[in-house]
């Protein structure tokens, strides 16, 4: 983003006022934490840390966390964090985001019965997500990381999405894209010599997907002139689209490709090209077409067209998500109402985990010393980090009369 741009610093944290309550999870990029501000009492947040001394901070951290901040700091919208304030010293750099208790939709989605969401339930999701991912467009920004570990749940039911280093300022484009080749059937796409994975894992148990950032074999040149298109591989195996497979170059609509795989997986419980490796799963997301099980419905129809591996054909390339909110599927959607809804499909119960932890620190287990946990970890005699605690619990709500 151009300083024309650039947003007022964020509010300056002080560390030393800061306790953790527990660790909401880990990644090659930090560590998350729940924390409360000691000195305010005030709602804990969400504290991301990047231990700049650590060897992970060789892998490009220190860049992404800043650029994750910048981001952060132009935001606002009622399905988009925004940040509440920044720490850096010599050891770390770190950021203070909203606390969500509904943990994630991954999270979510394993507690139902069979494992997917109804149809009623994707709706309601994918119109929430479809306005944060217009939101960022509109500025400018593709995402480039949707899947449901990076899509939270907020105390009201409402959605966010979260982890913004791996997205890209680009401009938008106003040219068709005139390179559209598919490999044939029995071509390969490229396979990354080497992975570099990151992902801030919830401390649920559950199989995480993991965002990579390689470099593909062979590069296409950009075909638009007035538009930029981004030749970075970037994003996770299973979300990433034909073109960013091929090496192409990209631009917004891989966000589009990532909502089909991510409405894919909340009907299914599964992504639809996933294979018994990388490579398989990269030669099927640019050759295999989707299997729908059951009756065709507006909302198969509806992942088709997201799913089209020819992004100048794929819904959205052209009019972005004006063109995705005009689907069969969202017939009746009150767009401007999304953020009055109260009675969301789930909502996460009070008792959501931090209850105990803060009745400990208020009655004078003053929790976990942010500094003393990192070096506990390079210091094994030192006592124990902050176990995680359970995942939150939710109370099923399935009236969408509203909606």
């Amino acid at each position: 983003m151009d300083s024309a741009t650039a947003a007022p610093p964020s509010p300056e944290l002080d560390l030393d006022n800061l306790r953790a309550l527990k660790v909401l999870g880990k990644g090659a990029m930090g560590t998350v934490f729940l924390v409360l501000d000691t000195t305010t009492a005030a709602t804990p947040f969400a504290l991301k840390v990047v231990d700049k001394t650590s060897i992970h901070a060789k892998l490009d951290a220190d860049r992404r966390a800043r650029w994750e901040i910048q981001v952060l700091s132009q935001l606002s919208h009622p399905f988009l964090p925004s940040i509440l304030g920044t720490f850096e010293s010599q050891q770390f750099l770190a950021w203070a985001l909203p606390y969500c208790p509904g943990g994630d939709l991954n999270v979510l989605r394993y507690r139902q019965t069979d494992r997917v969401f109804s149809p009623a339930v994707i709706r309601f999701y994918l119109a929430e997500i479809l306005c944060a991912l217009d939101h960022l467009h509109s500025m400018g920004i593709a995402y480039r990381d949707l899947k449901p570990e990076n899509v939270l749940i907020q105390r009201s039911g409402h959605v966010t999405l979260t982890d913004f280093d791996l997205s890209r300022k680009l401009i938008p484009n106003t040219i068709k894209i005139t390179d559209s080749s598919i490999p044939l059937p029995d071509s390969k796409p490229p396979e990354p010599p080497r992975k570099h994975c990151r992902n801030f894992s919830r401390i649920n148990g559950l199989k995480k997907t993991k965002s990579a950032r390689v470099s593909p074999v062979s590069r296409r040149k950009p075909s638009l002139s007035n538009g930029e298109r981004s030749n970075s591989f970037v994003g996770t195996e299973e979300y990433v689209s034909p073109e960013v497979v091929r090496g192409d170059g990209h631009e917004f609509a891989v966000d589009w490709w990532a909502l089909g795989i991510l409405t894919y997986e909340m009907m299914y419980g599964t992504t639809p090209f996933k294979g018994k490796n990388r490579k398989e799963t990269f030669r099927n997301v640019v050759t295999k077409l989707p299997a729908f099980v059951g009756k065709r419905s507006a909302l198969t129809d509806l992942i088709e067209k997201l799913l089209e591996k020819d992004p100048a054909q794929r819904l959205g390339y052209a009019r972005g998500a004006a063109e995705i909110k005009e689907h069969e599927f969202f017939r009746g959607v009150r767009w401007d109402l999304l953020t009055e809804l109260e009675r969301p499909p789930f909502i996460p119960s009070r008792d959501d985990g931090v209850g105990e932890s803060l009745e400990k620190l208020l009655t004078g287990n003053r929790g976990m010393d942010i500094r003393d946990y990192f070096q506990s970890l390079k210091s094994p005699s030192l006592p124990a980090s902050p176990s995680p605690s359970p995942s939150s619990k939710f109370k099923r709500n399935v009236s969408l009369s509203e909606f």
